[in-house]
């Protein structure tokens, strides 16, 4: 996503995740794949490194889960069930548990004088393929647009940043088909460090799928609270 206003709250730590997401008419939802233990291996070993660089950035962890986004939108919470449901069969049709997926490189969204960056995925025939189908499959629930409310927040939707409602309005155009990047978010850095980190070599490695789920999504477009896990085929 384009700057995220990151700056907004790099200097608050986030709290820990409640029992209970707040419920609001819209939800804004993140259905994504779930990496093996090699790409969390790397993800939570350069989010480490980037915490203590910049410790006010935010730890991998249960409610920050890393994850492959394959869509994101704002759909009617009263239709959750249904999103589950498309989504589930959309994937019934696929087998990325038997995908062989290529990360080559790290990048990061500026919003100087930090930056949000990522593991990013080589973009397949077969991500692609899945994309599209969830994308068709769930645009009868979603809506147009969401407020604060409709992401997960302990801060009464103040660490939720305008663009990113922007993005999530418009994930289809500015992040799906052509423009589809597939990645991990790994964390917050410095500018000035991340810019030492994509310069160095990057060791590319393959991973896996493990499992998808639908999650709404929080500050940073994290995955803060999963909704729902979905099943995969064998």
């Amino acid at each position: 996503m384009k700057r995220v206003a990151i700056c907004l709250i790099v200097g608050a730590v986030l709290s820990p995740l409640g029992a209970v997401a707040q419920q609001n008419a819209v939800t804004a939802v993140d259905i994504a794949l779930e990496p093996d233990a090699t790409m969390m291996q790397h993800a939570k070993a350069a989010n480490a490194r980037l915490l203590k660089s910049f410790p006010k950035g935010f730890m991998l962890d249960a409610t920050h889960h890393p994850h492959v986004t394959m869509l994101q939108q704002f759909v009617r919470t009263d239709d959750l069930d249904k999103v589950f449901a498309a989504a589930g069969a959309v994937l019934a049709k696929e087998k990325p548990r038997a995908w062989k997926l290529n990360a080559f490189k790290y990048y990061y969204i500026p919003d100087p004088p930090v930056g949000l960056a990522g593991i990013v995925v080589e973009p397949t025939e077969d991500l692609h393929r899945l994309q599209d189908a969830l994308v068709k499959a769930v645009e009868p629930y979603t809506v147009k647009t969401g407020t604060p409310a409709a992401f997960f927040s302990q801060e009464g939707g103040r660490d939720i940043q305008k663009p990113l409602i922007d993005y999530v309005a418009n994930f289809v155009t500015v992040a799906a088909g052509s423009k589809f990047n597939p990645h991990v978010t790994i964390g917050i850095g410095t500018e000035t460090y991340l810019n030492q980190m994509l310069a160095e070599p990057f060791a590319a490695f393959t991973f896996s799928v493990t499992g998808a789920s639908v999650y709404q999504l929080g500050t940073f477009g994290t995955a803060r609270k999963e909704l729902k896990a979905l099943t995969l085929a064998p």
